[in-house]
Formats: structure tokens, C-alpha cells, sequence
């Protein structure tokens, strides 16, 4: 059995009254509708919970073991699951938004405690016996039987004493390796440093309060609401170099030889399997089933970008030439140059500057204008509640039916970049759906935005992340196992790939105005140049993917080879080439934890997207439609495979034609 709190990747708070905003019947939420959020305040309390649980939890197990196997079974089985989200998630979670160190270690010492029971729980033959033993009345109940029993195997309990013994051995340290390469990225605390004559051209916003150091320099870190403007808007293409390096190298040497420790047991394991590599064992219960489908998929997105992307680079250069007045001839663009004259180029061609949308989308209300871009969609109602939490910035919102005022679920919400923090965007599913003991789920949406507004991408991030969020708390599955998010891994990103585009539709972005009268809506003319801008550089944005997902195939393939020296040969065959002395497999913490094998699934999902949004072609916020797929496709959770899903909503089987047409559009 899988620990389900696990992050889901590819966000400002004022202290506002606290109200509840969208239509909706019934009575004002007045608490949330699952339990609080344990105090996990330092790191006493943080053993003592842990201590306490993994007692409770042994207990639990022993009970579970002993139970007579009948109809009621699987029921049990999932109630210990359960136990073990509301247990060990809260723990796994707070390492990675605590604002204290003592806390954090704490929590990951805590962490590597419960990956060493849940690994010896994974091989419990008696449980695994049990589960081929237990009725199965409905489709439901064998599909919960189908997925765990491949969880069991997975974890080598079906493997003679000796190997199950060795996959035992490698789990626990694979869960050790790539928390300690989390936290060398998290602690890491980089910092860049720069003079006002460097930073020219950075909005005064960015760096204007930094901290600055005893030479008076500016002191920035390496967060996104510091990191992308410099690299978007300084003049100086030193100043950008130091910067793109900082963040490229910020997992170090250190974390290189954790991934290549990473990738050697990854291949070990699959071995044990009998495998001869790590991606065919992983993906033969994924949508795309083995290595060889994947990498044909992937060869299918290549062929549609490379000359794009060839193209892109020819328009950088250009736009470099003409800025420096260097000869074209002699023009090289570097990697730290590439956002920069995208954005040159954006303005010049579109007149459009991603900054100029923050003074439209003030923080806080455009999380609630995300929130009530869902409400008016799909039918639900959110309502801010106070709450004590991890730190006192964190939101907490209960979510509840509009149509019958009936509660659904919590979402929290911690917008803000803080030293220590998590420091990219994800949602942790900390608490799933079970209908059959009324349990209503929770979701953590995790986001590091400038607290003076965001941009039209970082709206679009934050509507991504929300998706993520929604899909855990619409689930309205009768087992916990089976809740939201616990889809195939190569599906859970696209109902929020999906939102993505619903940023570039003025009607959606009308309910602005809904939730801030004040707020002055983005003039037409701005949002066409959006549009049209949206579409520039498209083949450098799916090269880059592309690169990330074969990279990632590559590194768990037959022949396990050294991280740096594959991406140093990979990223040297892109037109921008690879640049000797950077890291960036040192950040690349997807891969070294739950996206490795699968960092294709991004591409393989935005396929399924693609095609869900056809059903909305018509209008963005058809609540006929957006009902229909909340109740066909997030409701469900994995209480069907990811294709029968797509093809309740759809009618018809996914196909690839609307990525295609896109792409080649």
C-alpha cells in the first residue's frame, strides 16, 4: 500500500475578513469539513505523533492480519489506509512547508520511519493472500483488488526470501535518497547578489525591499518571484548568467551522486523482476505500458518541434544581434538569454509584457478568482475559514456543494515564497474521499507567487494547481484507495493541463470583476496580444519537455550511465546546446522521487487535455458539461482505468489529434 501523499506537480495573502464568495444554497459553512490539521509545532511534538502513530499503526496491521476475510474486508483494509493518510500524510507534508529547520528534520527523520514499516507492510504475505482471497461484488471492488495486488507485487512480495528481502533494502533507500536530495534543494538557501546597475531593466518590485548585503548589494534568492524577472527582464546578461546558474546548479555534486545512487537501485530493483530495465517494470500498469510506447510517443513530439524549435532560436538571435548590434554571423544566444529575448520578442511583435498583468490580478483575489472560475464550472462553493495551521500565512477554505449546501471537502492554500520552503508549485493529496464512512478529502495547494500580483502565466499555474487540488476534493469515491489523484501517473496531470487554457478566454476572465468589483479588468487588446504571444516559441516549450521526458527515459534505462555526462550529451544536441559546468539533473526532483520513469507522462497527459477540452470548445464554463465531467471523470478517481474515464466524458475513445493539430498549427 502506497503512502498517497504524495506531491503533484509540472501562488498572496491578506488578512481580509474572512468570507465565503460564488452562489450557492444551504447554510454558511462555519468549520471545515474534515478534521483540523494536527499541531505539529516543533519537533517534539512532531516524534511524539510519530511515535504514537507508528504504534497505532502496528496494532492496526496486527488486527487486519487477524480479520476473517468476508465482505467486509476490503472495507477494513481501506479503513487502515486511511488511518495511515490522516497518520503519516500531515508529517510527510510539513517537512516541506515547516517554517522551522528542527521541524522539518524532524518530520523527514518521522518520514524514513514510516517508509521503513510501509515497505514491510507492502510484502505482508498474509494481507497479500487475504486481498486474492476477498469477494469482489462489483466492478469497484475489483478494481481495487486489481490495483492493490500489482502494489503488493510491485513491492517484491510475490519474490523468493532473498530478493524480496533486497527490494525491501532498496525501497527504504530510495525514499532516504530522495528526501535528502528535497531537502539539500530546500536548504540550500542560494542567494545571488547584485547591484542596481546589473538589475536595470527588473521591475523595482522585485528587488527594491530585498535584503542587501554589507557592500550594499541586493540579495535575491533563487525563488521564482525573484529568478524569473531577472532572468525575463535584466538588461545585463552577466547579471542573468548569475542567476540562471545558481538555479541551475542548486542541487550541487551532492545531489549528482544521489540520482546516480537513485538510477543503480532503481535498475537493481527492476532486475529482481526480472526486468532489464526500470521503465518497462514501472510502466506496465501506466496508460502507456512499456519503454517502447513511450519513447515512440515521445519520437512522434520531436518530429512535430525540431525544426520550431530551430526556428525559435534563429528569432533569438536576431532579436540578440539587433540589441547588442553585434553581426548576426557572430551572435550566439546562451541559455540565460533565452527568456529574456522571447520576452523582446513578445513585446515587439505582440506589445505585450507579462508584468503588465499584475496591477489586474492582485493576489489573494486571483486565487479567488480561480476558485470561482471551479464554483461557477462545477457547481461547488468556497468558503474561507479560520484555522491554525503551519504558519500563519496558510489559508484554509471548506469546500461544499452550491446546489445543496452539503460539505465536500478541505483545501488549504500557502501562496507565499519563505526560506525553507518547497520552493516550486505542487498539491499534496493529504486525505481521500471514502462515501462509505462519509470521509470527505484534502487537498495542500503549495505555490511561491509575488505577493504584489501575478502575471498571465502565473495565473495559469496557479489554475493548474488548483486542478490538481480539485481533483482531490470532487472525488467522491467509496474507497479511500480509489480517491482522486490515485490515477494512473501518466493521467493525473491532465484534468490540470486542461484548466491551463482557460486563462485565455475573456468570459472566464470576466469573473474577475465578480470577486473584485475593484479590480480593472484586462483590456481586451491585452489579452489578444496574449494570445497571439502564447503561440511564439512553442517549439523551444515542447523541445524542452521533450528533452526532460527522454532524459528521464534514458536515465532508467538498460545500460544505467552517468546523470551528468547523459545530460550534458542530450541537452548538447538541442540547438541551444548544453553549457560545460552546470548541474540541472542536481534539481531535477521529479525524477528523483515519484515522476521517475514517468516525467513523459507531462507530454502523454497534455495529449488527454487537449482532447477533454473539446468538450468545452463551445464554452469554457458550460456548467452542463463541467457537471458531467465532474461527476465522470474527478469524482471517480481510480475506481476506473484512466481510458474508460475519458471515454465516459467523451463518448468515444482519447485520441491525439487535437495536440497534433496544435502543435503543427
Amino acid at each position: 500500500m502506497k503512502s498517497k501523499t504524495y506531491k503533484i506537480t509540472g501562488a498572496v495573502l491578506s488578512f481580509l475578513a474572512l468570507a465565503a464568495f460564488g452562489p450557492g444554497a444551504g447554510a454558511e459553512p462555519t468549520s471545515l469539513p474534515g478534521p483540523a490539521f494536527p499541531q505539529l509545532k516543533s519537533a517534539a511534538q512532531i516524534k511524539s505523533v510519530c511515535d504514537a502513530g507508528l504504534l497505532a499503526a502496528k496494532k492496526r496491521v496486527a488486527e487486519l492480519e487477524r480479520r476473517k476475510i468476508d465482505l467486509g474486508w476490503l472495507a477494513a483494509y481501506d479503513d487502515y489506509a486511511a488511518f495511515v493518510e490522516d497518520t503519516q500524510g500531515p508529517v510527510d507534508f510539513v517537512l516541506n512547508v515547516h517554517p522551522d529547520k528542527a521541524a522539518r528534520d524532524a518530520a523527514q527523520a518521522c518520514s524514513m520511519r514510516w517508509a521503513d514499516f510501509n515497505s514491510s507492510f507492502n510484502q505482508n504475505e498474509r494481507l497479500f493472500n487475504a486481498l486474492k482471497r476477498v469477494p469482489t461484488p462489483d466492478a469497484i471492488d475489483r478494481e481495487l483488488q486489481r490495483v492493490s495486488l500489482g502494489g503488493f507485487e510491485d513491492s517484491g512480495v510475490a519474490l523468493p526470501p532473498a530478493k524480496r528481502a533486497r527490494a525491501k533494502q532498496i525501497l527504504d533507500t530510495l525514499v532516504e535518497l530522495d528526501q535528502q536530495f528535497n531537502k539539500n534543494i530546500r536548504d540550500a538557501n542560494v542567494k545571488v547578489v547584485f547591484s542596481e546597475a546589473e538589475l536595470k531593466g527588473v521591475p523595482e518590485g522585485v528587488w527594491k525591499n530585498a535584503p542587501r548585503n554589507e557592500q550594499g548589494q541586493i540579495v535575491l534568492g533563487v525563488d521564482y518571484p525573484s529568478m524569473g524577472p531577472v532572468l525575463q527582464s535584466a538588461e545585463e546578461g552577466a547579471a542573468r548568467e548569475r542567476m540562471w546558474r545558481a538555479k541551475t546548479n542548486e542541487g550541487g555534486d551532492a545531489n549528482l551522486k544521489l540520482l546516480a545512487r537513485i538510477a543503480e537501485l532503481r535498475h537493481e530493483y527492476a532486475q529482481l523482476f526480472g526486468f532489464s530495465n526500470y521503465v518497462d517494470f514501472s510502466l506496465r500498469r501506466r496508460m502507456a505500458k512499456n519503454a517502447a510506447t513511450a519513447t515512440k510517443f515521445l519520437d512522434s513530439v520531436k518530429s512535430s518541434v525540431t525544426e520550431r524549435e530551430k526556428l525559435d532560436l534563429e528569432q533569438l538571435r536576431e532579436a540578440k544581434a539587433k540589441h547588442l548590434g553585434t553581426p548576426l554571423a557572430d551572435t550566439r544566444v546562451e541559455r540565460w538569454d533565452a527568456s529574456f529575448y522571447a520576452e523582446r520578442i513578445r513585446q515587439a511583435r505582440y506589445s505585450v509584457d507579462q508584468e503588465a498583468f499584475r496591477e489586474y490580478f492582485p493576489a489573494q483575489h486571483s486565487l479567488q478568482f480561480a476558485m470561482h472560475v471551479i464554483e461557477k464550472l462545477m457547481g461547488v462553493r468556497y468558503s474561507r475559514l479560520p484555522a491554525e495551521l503551519w504558519h500563519e500565512e496558510a489559508q484554509a477554505y471548506a469546500v461544499s456543494d452550491a446546489a445543496t449546501g452539503k460539505p465536500l471537502a478541505t483545501l488549504y492554500v500557502d501562496l507565499f515564497p519563505r526560506e525553507g520552503k518547497y520552493n516550486h508549485a505542487a498539491v499534496w493529496p493529504l486525505r481521500s474521499s471514502a462515501t462509505r464512512i462519509g470521509r470527505t478529502p484534502t487537498a495542500a495547494l503549495v505555490v511561491n507567487f509575488n505577493r504584489k500580483g501575478l502575471t498571465l502565466d502565473e495565473v495559469e499555474t496557479l489554475l493548474h494547481e488548483l486542478g490538481h487540488a480539485v481533483h482531490n476534493n470532487l472525488s467522491n469515491t467509496r474507497y479511500a484507495l480509489q480517491g482522486g489523484t490515485s490515477v494512473m501517473m501518466d493521467f493525473v496531470e491532465a484534468p490540470s493541463q486542461m484548466l491551463e487554457d482557460w486563462v485565455y478566454d475573456r468570459k472566464v476572465l470576466g469573473l474577475m470583476q465578480e470577486v473584485c468589483a475593484d479590480c480593472k479588468p484586462v483590456p481586451d487588446a491585452l489579452l489578444d496580444k496574449a494570445i497571439a504571444a502564447r503561440e511564439f516559441a512553442k517549439g523551444s516549450k515542447y523541445g524542452r519537455q521533450h528533452l526532460y521526458a527522454g532524459y528521464d527515459l534514458a536515465l532508467h534505462g538498460p545500460v544505467v550511465p552517468d546523470p551528468l555526462a547523459l545530460w550534458a550529451k542530450m541537452e548538447g544536441d538541442t540547438p541551444l546546446g548544453y553549457v560545460p559546468g552546470t548541474k540541472f539533473p542536481a534539481g531535477f526532483a521529479h525524477i528523483a522521487g515519484g515522476y521517475g520513469s514517468g516525467y513523459y507522462g507531462y507530454l502523454w497527459s497534455l495529449v488527454v487535455a487537449m482532447d477533454l477540452r473539446t468538450a468545452f470548445a463551445a464554452d469554457k464554463l458550460d456548467a452542463k458539461v463541467g457537471s458531467a465531467y465532474r461527476n465522470k471523470v474527478l469524482a471517480q478517481g481510480s475506481q476506473k482505468p484512466a481510458p474508460e474515464l475519458v471515454r465516459d466524458f467523451l463518448g468515444r475513445d482519447s485520441n491525439a489529434r487535437a495536440f497534433f493539430d496544435y502543435l503543427n498549427k
